[in-house]
């Protein structure tokens, strides 16, 4: 991507005006601005990359254009706007929800989603963390309230996300079936927690999960995937199992006769988003301090894969779009 403007700007930002491929994301200068109530002016440091970008980028899931790009950063307050009591200027922070426009040098921002960062953890990190970090949260503690001795199937084991799911489960007293999409993805799964790991196959995964479960299968499955593992993950439910569909990289899943849920086994099926379970700001935060203190205290791990300068974060979305990425993938400004 090339700038749009003759001069070097003072700042920069990615924009989108159609959706396409990568080469749709277009870097142009953008002047600093004075917050206006209730937000501050961020100047960022890191900027998280994950899989919904990606799919906002290529239409799947629709985003009106012209737009910004981008939903995790971390960086340090630059300036406050008018009523801002919660954070001020130097502050260390991050966030993991929008208005869309992570993908930035700097940029304004609300302040009451900003999340104030302990001293250990580096800003990187914070921007490789926080939004999956919250994600892992949501689905391991709300979505589905895993427990000791709850039977786990988590798909894209050995990816940013996945890492840290399997992780935390563990740490919740959970047996841990991962889902790689490759053979060379099955030791990083098992480091990061699983007790067993399979190489999806739609024709082999059910089999697999009874016999990991002793034939019961599996009391909850995560499915990011989509389209291509749906009927996969049905059938690898205990009876009234629950299938947790939260993302479409393989594409938006088909639509599910009710029937099919009571012929399956009497199942459950829901279709969360982060957005749902950080609608108020004090939910917000309180997952993010959450998955802050799992940090701190070793039960999860940033893992950073790779770090791409903000002028390329097309390449960044080439990588992740085609499963290149064993961790997560941060823009450097």
């Amino acid at each position: 991507m090339e700038s749009t403007d003759k001069e070097k700007p003072m700042h920069h930002r990615v924009r989108i005006d159609a959706a396409g491929g990568p080469d749709v994301l277009r870097l142009e200068g953008v002047e600093p601005q004075a917050p206006g109530p209730g937000q501050v002016w961020l100047a960022q440091a890191a900027i998280g990359v994950n899989p919904l970008d990606v799919s906002q980028r290529k239409g799947a899931v629709p985003i009106p254009f012209p737009s910004g790009l981008g939903l995790e950063g971390a960086g340090q307050v630059a300036a406050v706007g008018p009523g801002v009591l919660n954070v001020a200027v130097g502050d260390r922070v991050g966030y993991a929800t929008g208005p869309l426009g992570a993908y930035a040098s700097a940029r304004l921002f609300p302040a009451e989603r900003l999340v104030r960062l302990p001293d250990a953890l580096g800003l990187d990190e914070a921007a490789a963390v926080l939004f999956k970090g919250i994600t892992a949260q949501y689905l391991l503690k709300t979505t589905y309230s895993v427990a000791p001795g709850s039977k786990v199937l988590i798909y894209g084991a050995g990816g940013a996300l996945g890492q840290l799911m399997c992780a935390w489960a563990r740490h919740l007293g959970a047996f841990v079936m991962g889902v790689v999409s490759r053979p060379e993805s099955v030791e990083r799964a098992r480091a990061a927690g699983c007790d067993a790991v399979f190489v999806f196959d739609s024709a082999t995964l059910a089999g697999q999960v009874r016999e990991a479960t002793h034939g019961s299968g599996a009391d909850v499955a995560y499915d990011p995937i989509g389209r291509a593992t749906l009927e996969a993950s049905l059938d690898s439910l205990r009876p009234r199992g629950l299938l947790v569909s939260f993302g479409a990289t393989s594409g938006v899943p088909a639509p599910i006769a009710v029937g099919t849920l009571n012929a399956k086994g009497s199942l459950f099926l829901t279709r969360p988003s982060l957005a749902a379970h950080t609608a108020t700001a004090a939910e917000y935060q309180e997952r993010a301090q959450d998955v802050l203190r799992a940090v701190a205290d070793g039960v999860i791990t940033p893992r950073i894969w790779r770090r791409y300068a903000l002028a390329d974060a097309g390449t960044a979305h080439a990588d992740l779009e085609q499963g290149r990425s064993q961790g997560a993938i941060i823009l450097a400004p």
